[in-house]
């Protein structure tokens, strides 16, 4: 026990005081003229013996109601800590992914923790909470209750780590104080590894939330599965954690419009097809009916009329297989002999290719720079006769290596770099043995520079890019190679053509770095917004020719349905979801976790902090004590004869 104002404890050596006057008293007794003396001995006898108790029990009472009287203005208390001033700090993390959308005994895992972190804290007390999109540092619950009553669930989670180094920086300097760290979460098990350093000067606390119930549908993902002229077919994954569904109601809708429904049958993955006509203007929604985790019930998508990819080759040999690949349904070709080129075409294209040249004068390397400068991609396919100067200067703006002198020798086309983004999606598995395709001579490489995409059995490159710019380093021509009636040659020249142009997806992902094209002219000044509803933001942009490169992170917040808008001039849709990394409903298991405390509980821990650092006041009992030792002096003085 412990006092807060000790030095009142020396009015304890006033209990002399009724020593003295109870063993001093100077009172004398009264001789009374009796008759019977032997009566007279014993009555007396008996009066002083009953006088004396009275006298020592009134004594005691009242040194006892002295002494609690002064012990309770003195402030007795009993504490946990190792002073009555020791300052204590709390930081709260408070984890409002989707994943605490789940139902716990008490309505969803969010909402039950926040009220309990409001009745638990007295409203005054100083307080830092954190989460994963808001900060309130040094402040009360008082002071922040509405904000955590309305807080909304955030798109992206912290890292555990990220989260207890950004709470170990809100504390103080204060290196005597308690601190105390309290992270609150389902602690849902993702890539992160949950390990907790040993720290000496900070306690961590893991609060883990638990859902009622561990079942969740998802709407996964939507892909274009097959094209044909006249119908597209959308191909919807599912996903269930529980109980097998014998039947789940699947909506589709365009605007606001139902356009179809199905029904599936799932076990822990489905799918169904859905079928839209091709080239028209889809703002599509995907939804089921779900009791758990809310966000991942709706799946947004848009279909957009096509844009043609603007291609041309420069020519000097044959460009007929060009033609066949760069069809008039997906992209604007245009082919030109190079005697005859109209620079003032180059600027609005995507993809020009260099069909051959024997040289590449200044005037259109200049040119060819200025417009990858602006975006747009190129191809070269040598000829095999060529000024290797006017090339190598060329190669040498894209940081590609130099061609040495042609090898007249056949050589095999043996390596597919499956990972290159080229040819991403392009096999349904990598190929070993296939026609290889040959050449019969071609250009060495004097150095490594560049990204090979197809290579020959030594390892040189065939098909190398390096920034904008792709490169062959053979001519294509039937006399030289056969690789125009290889397998290959599609693949490659088609995605070269179509990665010109970044073609809007179906949708994108919120808090990932989405990179758009949206193929338009800007005028000087003016800049591209999105637009959804009533809310405007305008995203990282850089401005080409022919286009606009877009860039999206944070923006928008919420999933739907975004325009994209130059002034007030609407250019297309850009569907926009959350990621489905929430909806995996599997946990950590906090069992055996070192070096910090764990409990199911945000009312317990936070007590538990209480109780290290409260002060259990004493004054009140020695007051009632007081109280009671007046009653009983009085029943004394009252009741004993």
């Amino acid at each position: 026990m412990q006092f807060k104002h000790p030095e009142i404890l020396y009015a304890l050596l006033l209990l002399i005081i009724p020593i003295i006057i109870h063993l001093f008293q100077l009172r004398k007794f009264q001789k009374v003229a009796f008759t019977n003396v032997q009566f007279l001995k014993e009555l007396s006898i008996q009066t002083r013996k009953s006088s004396q108790l009275k006298k020592w029990l009134t004594l005691l009472t009242r040194m006892l109601l002295l002494a609690c009287a002064i012990i309770a203005f003195a402030q007795p208390y009993m504490s946990n800590s190792e002073s009555f001033n020791t300052k204590s700090e709390t930081v709260i993390y408070l984890d409002n992914s989707f994943s605490m959308q789940a139902q716990g005994i008490n309505g969803t895992l969010l909402n039950s923790a926040i009220q309990d972190i409001i009745e638990s804290i007295d409203e005054n007390e100083p307080i830092s909470v954190f989460t994963n999109n808001a900060n309130f540092y040094n402040t009360s619950i008082k002071a922040i209750k509405n904000d955590l009553i309305q807080l909304k669930h955030s798109p992206s989670q912290l890292g555990y780590d990220a989260a207890i180094l950004k709470g170990k920086n809100v504390f103080s300097k204060d290196e005597s104080s308690i601190k105390n760290l309290v992270l609150i979460s389902d602690f849902q098990q993702k890539m992160d590894i949950l390990s907790i350093a040993k720290d000496s000067i900070t306690n961590i606390k893991l609060v883990q939330l638990k859902p009622a119930s561990v079942s969740n549908i998802t709407i996964d993902s939507l892909f274009i599965s097959k094209s044909t002229v006249e119908n597209l077919e959308l191909t919807v994954k599912f996903k269930n954690q529980g109980e097998p569904i014998e039947t789940l109601p699947v909506s589709l809708f365009n605007d606001d419009k139902l356009i179809a429904k199905s029904a599936v049958d799932i076990v822990s993955e489905s799918s169904t097809i859905f079928t839209i006509p091709t080239n028209t203007v889809f703002n599509g929604k995907i939804t089921i009916e779900d009791t758990n985790l809310q966000y991942d019930n709706e799946l947004y998508f848009n279909i957009d009329k096509q844009e043609a990819i603007k291609v041309i080759a420069i020519n000097e040999a044959d460009d007929s297989y060009l033609k066949k690949i760069y069809t008039n349904d997906e992209f604007d070709f245009i082919s030109t002999p190079f005697n005859a080129l109209n620079y003032n075409l180059l600027d609005d294209q995507n993809l020009i290719v260099l069909n051959e040249l024997k040289e590449v004068p200044p005037s259109l390397i200049t040119a060819l720079k200025a417009f990858t400068d602006n975006g747009g991609i190129i191809l070269t396919i040598p000829s095999n006769n060529i000024r290797l100067n006017t090339y190598n200067q060329l190669f040498t703006n894209y940081n590609l290596s130099r061609f040495d002198s042609i090898h007249s020798q056949e050589k095999r086309v043996t390596t597919i770099h499956f990972s290159h983004p080229l040819l991403t999606n392009v096999f349904d598995k990598q190929i070993r043995n296939f026609q290889y395709p040959k050449v019969n001579s071609y250009y060495s490489n004097t150095s490594d520079k560049g990204t090979s995409i197809l290579s020959y059995e030594d390892g040189s490159s065939f098909l190398s890019q390096s920034e904008n710019a792709y490169r062959f380093s053979a001519a294509l021509n039937t006399n030289n190679s056969n690789f125009k009636n290889s397998p290959l040659i599609v693949p490659v020249l088609y995605n070269i053509g179509k990665q010109s142009l970044k073609v809007s997806q179906l949708y994108y992902t919120i808090g990932e770095e989405n990179n758009i094209d949206i193929p338009t002219k800007l005028q000087q000044d003016d800049i591209l917004t999105l637009v959804n509803g009533e809310n405007s933001a305008i995203p990282l942009q850089q401005t080409y020719t022919n286009k606009v490169a877009l860039k999206t992170s944070d923006y928008p917040n919420s999933s739907g349905i975004i325009a994209v808008q130059n002034n007030e001039t609407f250019l297309k849709n850009l569907s926009f979801n959350f990621n489905r990394n929430e909806s995996n409903l599997s946990y950590f298991d906090l069992t055996n976790t070192e070096n910090a405390t764990v409990s199911e509980s945000v009312t317990s821990t936070i007590n538990d902090i209480k109780s290290a650092t409260n002060v259990n006041e004493l004054w009140k009992w020695f007051v009632i004590f007081a109280l009671a030792f007046i009653i009983i002096e009085m029943l004394i003085l009252k009741f004993l004869k």
